[in-house]
């Protein structure tokens, strides 16, 4: 299993909000996929797939805030 962490983001910038999901538990990935866009007060980011695979679940969802460092999603 492979974990999709929320990246460091800038300086300063702590936490985000998952904008939304590019794809849906089930969906397969590829490497450097776009997987969900974040946003800050700053800025809007998106996260890519550090693996292909399939992503097994979302353990952020749409609308919900993470840490820096918190796993937003995996895949197998």
């Amino acid at each position: 299993m492979i974990k999709i962490i929320l990246p460091e983001l800038g300086e300063g910038i702590t936490k985000a909000t998952v904008a939304c999901w590019h794809f849906s538990e089930g969906d397969t990935i590829h490497t450097g996929d776009e997987v969900c866009e974040v946003t800050t007060d700053k800025a809007t980011f998106n996260v890519e797939a550090p693996a292909a695979g399939r992503l097994r679940s979302i353990a952020v969802k749409q609308g919900q805030d993470g840490l820096v460092g918190d796993v937003l999603g995996i895949i197998e």
